[in-house]
């Protein structure tokens, strides 16, 4: 199978995504705005990570020979859900997390009522960027398509409905099959449209849509596994967050299920799958590889 050439460098290239990205978020949260509810926004959505989910938009588009240009506003768009599902995550009602990317959790830094607005904010304002785009620029119909698609993996049958079996499962013993699909809804939903938009708005043909959703399904379920074993074994001074939560809240986890060896040979085979799905594409889905090898060897 086709690795990334030994020339990619994808910390280079996640930082110059990540200086686009953030410029236009910066755009869109103006830092002139100085309320309560816009602080709290700014706090959590501008207080850095990989940006992990934007990059595979783009990269995928890339991959099928877009544009960064064309999809930044579902990329971002994509952040903003993404943050907003981590400030509601780390809830008192629902994980009850103090730390997240190495800083106080939004509702420890501010109050929980500003941090559950900020939440609603993010994922509203990210529907308004979507629907925003110039129809005389781009593709109204592709980006209605994008549009449904995201809010479905963002809805109560894709990731909201991963986390509320998260919760229903904790203090109980599940199948690796149930397990899966949990985390396929939690994490891998919106992982996957990640890509899927970005392929669909640089215009991939519909084999390279379906190959890269295959390669995206793969390494959804293996970022998973790999926060999970980072829970279990993370420096909480490089992943940002605390450790050993899962376990003090009996979650039902990857190495809780198959330890920490068996998790370990299973994210190593799915991203081999998602690899081999992308085989046939050409060195424009380099990154697209780097990123894969980087979910299983990363430290946060």
């Amino acid at each position: 199978m086709i690795r990334p050439s030994l020339i990619f460098d994808l910390n280079s290239y996640i930082e110059s995504k990540n200086i686009q990205i953030n410029n236009e978020l910066d755009k869109i949260i103006d830092a002139q705005n100085s309320n309560l509810i816009s602080k709290a926004i700014r706090y959590s959505l501008m207080s850095g990570g990989k940006r992990i989910r934007p990059v595979l938009c783009i990269a995928a588009s890339e991959a099928v020979g877009g544009e960064e240009r064309s999809v930044l506003p579902a990329a971002c768009a994509l952040e903003m859900i993404h943050t907003y599902s981590l400030i509601h995550d780390d809830l008192p009602a629902i994980d009850n997390d103090s730390l997240r990317r190495g800083k106080q959790t939004c509702h420890i830094a501010f109050d929980e009522a500003t941090a559950i607005l900020a939440g609603d904010a993010l994922l509203t304002l990210s529907f308004q960027v979507l629907s925003s785009i110039d129809v005389n620029r781009y593709n109204a119909n592709t980006w209605l398509k994008v549009i449904h698609l995201i809010s479905i993996a963002a809805g109560y049958k894709g990731m909201i409905e991963g986390q509320i079996r998260d919760i229903s499962y904790e203090n109980r013993h599940i199948s690796m099959k149930k397990l899966e699909e949990m985390h396929s809804l939690k994490t891998g939903a919106l992982i996957e449209v990640s890509v899927k938009s970005g392929a669909i708005l640089g215009n991939g043909n519909p084999e390279q849509i379906e190959l890269l959703q295959i390669y995206a399904k793969n390494i959804g379920l293996a970022f998973q596994i790999t926060d999970d074993l980072l829970n279990v074994a993370g420096d909480p001074s490089v992943t940002g967050k605390g450790v050993g939560t899962d376990m003090a809240r009996n979650k039902c986890t990857y190495p809780a299920l198959i330890g920490i060896s068996g998790s370990e040979t299973y994210a190593k085979k799915l991203i081999n799958n998602a690899l081999k799905a992308i085989e046939s594409f050409d060195n424009k889905s380099d990154p697209l590889r780097a990123i894969a090898m980087y979910i299983i060897e990363r430290k946060r």
